[in-house]
């Protein structure tokens, strides 16, 4: 089939891919949205996973302060040139993880970050709530470890889902502009201030 620029446009302003990218994806599903949105998101997967090992010593750190001056954010993302660390699709995605993180207050970058005796501290909670609940023991470790995934998507940011798009999480949105602009990209670290509350 056919596929005109008026559907290139239209599966572009859905999935902010480039011009080409959208062609050849609604080309080869004929002209289904639906396929070649799902069709996109495989293909900047793959690329971030081709990237993925690359050395992220550029990036920039980017501030976010509150319209109220009563919250602000930190936030060091980082990527391998500087001429990534300067477009306008790096800058956005240093904006929205901020507001992700003033949002919804993430402590960690990634569960890897979570420290040993914090996931002993919630393992021996959720134990002692199971002992409560007279569930068999034979199934408190699947229990246990989707109770820890629960509280890796609340309190890690890459496995948060971002606050204005449901469904979408914060690891989805640097995959993403990774296969935008070709580069690998990293959260490095982050820090949350609100007035009067005292840091761990």
């Amino acid at each position: 089939m056919k596929v005109t620029a008026e559907m290139v446009k239209k599966l572009r302003d859905m999935t902010s891919a480039g011009m080409m990218d959208c062609k050849k994806a609604l080309a080869e599903v004929e002209g289904d949205f639906e396929k070649a949105k799902d069709l996109l998101r495989k293909k900047g997967v793959a690329k971030a996973d081709k990237v993925a090992g690359r050395s992220t010593a550029e990036g920039i750190v980017y501030s976010y302060i509150h319209h109220n001056s009563k919250l602000a954010v930190l936030l060091e993302l980082n990527c391998v040139t500087d001429f990534v660390a300067r477009t306008d699709e790096f800058k956005e995605l240093a904006h929205k993880i901020s507001l992700q993180i003033a949002s919804m207050g993430a402590r960690w970058v990634s569960p890897e970050d979570v420290p040993e005796d914090i996931i002993e501290r919630e393992k021996d909670i959720y134990k002692a709530q199971l002992k409560e609940s007279g569930k068999p023991e034979h199934v408190w470790e699947k229990i246990i470890e989707g109770k820890l995934n629960a509280f890796y998507d609340d309190y890690c940011l890459l496995n948060q889902e971002y606050v204005f798009e449901k469904g979408k999480k914060i690891k989805d949105m640097i995959v993403e502009t990774i296969a935008k602009t070709g580069e690998n990209i990293k959260i490095s670290r982050f820090v949350r201030w609100t007035v009067g509350e005292v840091s761990e």
